[in-house]
């Protein structure tokens, strides 16, 4: 999809459709909308005073032909109320319009930004809910029904802005989006295609298209390591481990500066093992490496963005499966830190394989650590789909990753992380069992497991099972994967010095 910025007044673009939104009771119709108005000889008042045009978010009004306009069609999307209106409603309302507007063969639009989102940020909103809304998630249907691509989207909206700020802000949501379509289309792959190997092998191609130094660690090399908590998942598998690690280095890093690893679980296809899972719902469980796409999402959009410290993703990737090799429960293994492991539960891998990723990411000269990983179905009892958990052992780092949340507009919810949880942990055989052995908080627990092998860098676990996939397409967004975390950890990245 072609972007682009239209300075003119919006009266007089010539366009398909001009989009642009309205608040709930915005009889006054003021700004934008009152140039729209008055050439439409006040059809936007008496439609408002009316009733027909209510603003409620995500309604929509078409108008065909509207006169005074040089666009065929105008759109309105409501956008609720205006205090409650923030990044979250731009790009759902911009994502609407894209995809209403496409499955009707349109393509091409005007999205018209209004008075308080004429600048960086809100352009930048605008452009990553067209982009998202433009991801579909059927690449291997024959016959596709969502009507035809749209080929281009104009933004508009000068008057009182800055030009240059709202180009800089459209090119780093264009960034920022593609990035997150990327993890997107990983997450997407069924595991037939989208194999440890194979997923190393696109993080590779990524990594040299974008001048990113890429490092791709075999079983032979993770051996040599002694990763032994990923080799125990994996050894069920015929399909070898992968540890994939992709390396952003600034042109001039400050002395002193932070180190930022991002550490991904990518179990691209997760059976349970020996503690084989339910049936119902395990083609889902293609998705068990989001966390580790997120991490290669964050790592495309920063190497255009270039920020100010190094960052090292770290990506542990293999299947789970119950093969005549597989662990069993009760079986001990030993991660990479030399800590023992009591294995109760063949279907609690992802923290044994983030283990020996965290680790690694250390022994890489980390010194400030995000995990991302569709850990723990307990996480989606406590917050559903609404939120994803975070958990950390340094309160300062996670008020600082939260920030960046609420400025990328993703929604974390910061979970509790007490001294108890390690009790639960503690094995009588090892130093430590993968689950508890009793009942409830087993979000918190699979956190406290991850603590263990963080010593005192500065960590936030991400628990994003709950949010890395839509069981429902929405109307700004097909049903499938979201690429949970790749806006957030994008602009952490580009706080840090």
């Amino acid at each position: 999809m072609h972007l682009s910025f239209d300075t003119r007044p919006a009266v007089q673009i010539d366009t398909p459709v001009l989009v642009t939104y309205v608040f709930e009771k915005d009889n006054r119709i003021e700004g934008a909308l009152a140039a729209i108005d008055q050439a439409l000889g006040g059809r936007l008042k008496r439609m408002a005073d009316s009733g027909e045009l209510t603003g409620k978010v995500l309604e929509t009004t078409l108008v065909h032909d509207p006169p005074g306009l040089a666009a065929g069609r105008l759109l309105l999307v409501g956008a609720g109320k205006p205090e409650k209106f923030d990044g979250i409603i731009l790009r759902r309302v911009a994502g609407l319009a894209l995809r209403s507007l496409r499955s009707k063969s349109i393509t091409r639009m005007t999205f018209l930004l209004r008075e308080g989102e004429r600048n960086a940020a809100g352009a930048e909103a605008a452009v990553e809910g067209l982009l998202l809304a433009s991801f579909d998630s059927d690449f291997y249907k024959t016959e596709k029904k969502n009507g035809k691509v749209m080929e281009r989207a104009v933004l508009a909206g000068a008057e009182g802005a800055s030009v240059e700020e709202i180009e800089e802000g459209m090119e780093r949501g264009r960034i920022i989006g593609e990035s997150q379509n990327f993890t997107r289309s990983l997450v997407n792959e069924p595991s037939n295609v989208l194999t440890p190997r194979v997923l190393a092998e696109r993080a590779e191609a990524m990594a040299r298209e974008c001048g990113l130094d890429v490092d791709i660690l075999d079983e032979k090399r993770i051996a040599e390591l002694k990763m032994g908590a990923l080799l125990s998942v994996a050894q069920g598998s015929i399909e070898p481990p992968r540890v994939i690690v992709v390396t952003y280095s600034p042109a001039q890093a400050k002395a002193g500066a932070p180190v930022l690893g991002l550490v991904g679980k990518a179990v691209t296809f997760d059976t349970g093992g020996i503690s084989i899972k339910p049936s119902e719902g395990m083609d889902k469980m293609k998705y068990d490496m989001a966390g580790g796409a997120a991490m290669l999402g964050a790592m495309k959009a920063l190497s255009a963005l270039k920020p100010a410290v190094k960052v090292i993703a770290v990506v542990p990737a293999t299947e789970n499966m119950p093969g005549g090799k597989a662990q069993k429960p009760g079986d001990v293994q030993f991660a990479m830190s030399g800590k023992s492991i009591e294995v109760l539960n063949t279907d609690a891998e992802g923290r044994l394989i983030l283990a020996d990723g965290i680790t690694y990411a250390k022994k890489l000269g980390c010194t400030h650590l995000v995990d991302a990983a569709t850990l723990t179905g307990a996480i989606t009892v406590a917050l559903s789909n609404v939120s994803a958990g975070a958990f950390t052992n340094n309160q300062e780092f996670e008020d600082r990753l939260l920030a960046s949340a609420r400025r990328a507009g993703e929604k974390l919810w910061p979970m509790p992380l007490d001294d108890e949880f390690r009790d639960m942990i503690k094995s009588t055989i090892a130093d430590i069992q993968n689950i508890s052995s009793g009942r409830g908080g087993g979000a918190s627990i699979g956190a406290a497991f991850l603590r263990e092998f963080t010593d005192d860098t500065p960590w936030v676990h991400l628990d994003i099972a709950g949010t890395a996939w839509l069981d429902d397409q929405k109307p700004w967004a097909a049903k499938g994967p979201t690429g949970m975390a790749v806006r957030t950890l994008v602009d952490l990245a580009m706080s840090l010095e």
